[in-house]
């Protein structure tokens, strides 16, 4: 089935319209909009508008407060707190990213802790949004358990994604925004709504078998091995227990439990790019290295040596001028 392609304001308001019709207030549904249109802008459809229909119905069966109070309590002169009343993740974030923001520029660091959050959608959004206030900034969040750890047979930790960004001066920033598995469980997902095969390193079936077939897909796969183990428990270490949230196979399953809070962790560290030189200086410092990696030869295969982040701006600037791809079952239900 062919994909429909449309323009970025005429999917947004179709996403909003479905948000707004499960009670979720217009300037959230706003933001929600934009978090997933992001994603499809930059090519990862596993966090776009295709979860629209998830968060609906987790919306309507209670599992998300469509008007959250969020709190917010300072912790000593750089962190602070962020209880986000089990409201819609993308808003919690985006906000907390605000206050980790503002903690930086007064200290220097700043390192915001959210509880009762929900999904969030892609880091890179937030890890953007921080690189235009010339901020530094690591966000993680963990998920439900989802990946076999090495050596093992059946999961324990989630996806358990990191992103990372830093500002240049002429140069977009680098936005570095990776699933601790091989893939996002959104890849998956992807796969089966499209109905495409998938590389047998992304998951494997009931028994621990690698499967090509996304619809036999029962867990995921640690990307590097050991590596990907090691980087997923350190995330749900600085979520979950840090924040005294659930971790591991504690946390409340994103497909399954639709009636329930997550009660989701995320943390922000924002790193103020003047702390230990000057601002500008560290801004032309990074479009130099930019400029020395493109200068990089190229192997066999390669155009050309890109830093992290930077196939997904290309794709953003292609999509902004010729419409979002989007399956026609997702437009169907946006439609309707």
């Amino acid at each position: 089935m062919a994909d429909v392609v449309l323009q970025q304001e005429n999917l947004k308001s179709l996403v909003v319209e479905k948000l707004m019709s499960a009670k979720v207030s217009e300037a959230h549904a706003e933001v929600v909009a934009d978090v997933l249109i992001h994603a499809d802008l930059r090519g990862v459809s596993s966090h776009g508008v295709l979860r629209t229909e998830h968060y609906v119905k987790r919306m309507a069966e209670g599992g998300m407060n469509p008007d959250p109070q969020f709190n917010v309590k300072r912790k000593g002169s750089a962190g602070a707190i962020f209880d986000g009343d089990n409201g819609m993740g993308h808003v919690i974030a985006k906000e907390a990213m605000d206050e980790a923001v503002e903690l930086s520029n007064e200290s220097g660091i700043g390192i915001v802790g959210v509880v009762n959050s929900s999904h969030c959608g892609a880091l890179s959004y937030y890890a953007e949004q921080a690189a235009k206030e010339n901020t530094i900034s690591m966000i993680m969040t963990h998920t439900d358990s989802a990946v076999v750890p090495f050596g093992g047979a059946e999961p324990y930790f989630g996806t358990n994604p990191i992103a990372y960004g830093f500002p240049a001066n002429k140069h977009k920033p680098i936005i570095l925004d990776m699933a601790t598995s091989n893939v996002a469980l959104g890849k998956v997902l992807h796969a089966r709504e499209t109905g495409k095969e998938i590389p047998d390193d992304w998951g494997v079936d009931g028994k621990g078998a690698p499967v090509t077939e996304p619809n036999l897909v029962k867990h995921l796969l640690p990307a590097s091995g050991p590596k990907g183990y090691g980087l997923g428990l350190a995330v749900d270490v600085m979520t979950g227990v840090l924040t005294g949230s659930a971790f591991g196979p504690n946390i409340s399953a994103m497909y399954g439990d639709y009636n329930k809070y997550r009660h989701l962790s995320h943390v922000i560290v924002t790193i103020d790019a003047g702390l230990f030189i000057d601002k500008e200086v560290f801004l032309e410092n990074i479009d130099k290295m930019i400029d020395e990696l493109h200068a990089v030869k190229p192997a066999e295969g390669f155009p050309s040596v890109m830093v992290p982040g930077e196939p997904e701006q290309l794709k953003e600037e292609a999509r902004r001028q010729e419409g979002i791809p989007i399956p026609q079952s997702i437009y169907n239900y946006l439609k309707s």
